[in-house]
């Protein structure tokens, strides 16, 4: 592909058809745009016309040209709906008409109006009797079998690859559909879409290292949040709503990988009333709708691999699981001393000396459980020290009321029963600081405010938090976070 800023044959060649074409007195960049049909909606409703036959209806359609063939008496033009092919008489043309053609190339936008067609080959086409071009591509479009097939240029220069790939765009396509599909879901289950700070005083809501930036008029330090949820929860705490949910922009200072990007969107959920039940049934119930919503199917496919999203998604023990794969008792023994070395004998790796039990039970099962789990699978049983804004299991206090939900052996969904003791909620973030102070991240802080907030009541609640990017992964069967974003973060060349 080249580049803009440097000159070449394609380039040159193309700015000087641009400036006959300014010669001759058109011009490459009108402001004003006639067009009164998009190509789908041709296509739909001349379904029926006969080859061979041309209809009474004139029709105006605007699109860039992916083909010209005999000096353009055919041109292929799609205009994000779909394809229509232009049909130009080159004897009867007036000279207008042909003063535009001689300055088309692949990659151009155009517009045309005419009277619609269909031919004896049976392909709907526009007989043009007025034809305008709208803008000038100075650099042509990739090859047009072969497309983008450097992967890192794909994703640096996202807009040539959408203009080359059909597939890219339509992976797009599953994600905003699926976006839409989750807002009309919430919203008929009588959600209130509600929008917090992504510009911060203090992060929290989640363990993850923040951006930093700094306000110039109040002279003062802000992150770049982390999560919502400690904002969301004021809102249930001020009685905004009784069911509330964001779809938020996040933004991690971390690295980068197939399933991760340092901005990313997630779904944050709160119900009053309500517990990590609620949001497990929610959950289910949401993730099939979304998904037929954008696919227009419950099954899925990544590889050769086919599942369905259909409930209800098996629930499995974290604690039985870790114990299970790694041949420890995890739930009967919670001696972290007596549990530390077999763990990192059998994982063969070094384990923090102050890792704890619940940290223990979590690094087996993400080292040995997680890949595991390709079907939508809920994950129960999770130890409350690595669950601080959770409640604790009234039946056993070293498990909280909390699940993720994993597919394609990934997370894509945390929930809670939600801490809403403050006294409680205080001893626990104090802690998280002091563990933060350990390793030596100064700037974690308790939120004074967050904790004020839960002392003026905030109600029993089920909290759900779900990867919108991973669901679109899913959704769209590929295994790149960067697939489903339309400008993911690359490394600057």
């Amino acid at each position: 592909m080249n580049d803009a800023k440097s000159s070449n044959t394609f380039r040159d060649r193309r700015i000087e058809k641009m400036e006959a074409f300014r010669r001759d007195g058109g011009d490459p960049y009108p402001a004003r745009v006639l067009r009164s049909d998009a190509n789908r909606d041709l296509q739909k409703e001349f379904a029926g016309l006969a080859p061979d036959t041309v209809a009474e209806r004139r029709a105006q359609v605007a699109g860039r040209i992916q083909s010209i063939r005999n000096d353009g008496m055919f041109i292929d033009i799609f205009d994000g709906t779909d394809r229509l092919q232009l049909f130009t008489d080159l004897k009867t043309a007036p000279p207008g008409i042909k003063t535009v053609l001689k300055a088309l190339d692949l990659g151009d936008f155009v517009g045309a109006s005419g009277r619609v067609r269909r031919t004896r080959r049976g392909e709907l086409t526009l007989n043009v009797e007025a034809m305008t071009l709208l803008a000038k591509a100075l650099l042509p479009p990739p090859e047009k079998y072969h497309g983008v097939t450097d992967t890192e240029l794909r994703y640096r220069k996202r807009y040539v690859d959408f203009l080359a790939s059909a597939d890219s765009r339509q992976i797009l396509l599953t994600r905003y559909k699926l976006i839409s599909a989750v807002r009309s879901f919430l919203t008929s289950e009588g959600f209130l879409e509600v929008e917090t700070p992504i510009l911060q005083p203090l992060y929290g809501g989640a363990t993850a290292e923040p951006f930093r930036t700094h306000h110039n008029t109040l002279d003062m330090d802000l992150y770049l949040r982390i999560a919502p949820e400690l904002y969301l929860k004021r809102l249930l705490v001020g009685g905004v709503s009784d069911k509330i949910f964001e779809l938020n922009r996040n933004f991690r200072n971390e690295g980068l990988s197939t399933r991760h990007n340092p901005e990313f969107t997630m779904l944050e959920v709160y119900q009053a009333f309500a517990d990590a039940a609620t949001m497990m049934d929610l959950l289910e119930r949401m993730m099939a709708f979304a998904i037929e919503s954008a696919t227009g199917a419950t099954l899925v496919k990544l590889g050769d691999t086919e599942i369905e999203i259909k409930p209800p998604f098996p629930r499995l023990s974290m604690i039985d699981e870790a114990s299970r794969a790694l041949g420890v008792d995890f739930r009967n023994e919670s001696d972290v001393a007596k549990l530390r070395s077999p763990v990192a004998s059998k994982l063969k790796q070094e384990v923090d000396k102050q890792a704890t039990w619940g940290e223990l039970v979590a690094l087996v099962f993400e080292t040995r459980c997680e890949a595991k789990l390709i079907a939508p699978t809920h994950v129960v049983d999770f130890p409350a020290d690595i669950s601080p804004l959770a409640k604790r299991s009234a039946a056993d206090p070293r498990i909280a009321e909390r699940f993720e939900t994993y597919c394609f052996g990934m997370e894509i969904a945390n929930a809670f029963s939600e801490m809403n003791d403050p006294l409680a909620q205080r001893r626990i973030l104090e802690r998280q600081v002091e563990a933060a102070r350990h390793n030596k991240d100064l700037n974690k802080q308790v939120d004074e405010d967050f904790l004020e907030a839960l002392e003026y009541g905030m109600p029993p609640s089920g909290g759900l938090g779900v990867g919108i990017d991973r669901l679109a992964m899913i959704a769209a069967g590929v295994s790149s976070i960067r697939e489903v974003i339309a400008f993911p973060t690359v490394r600057p060349i």
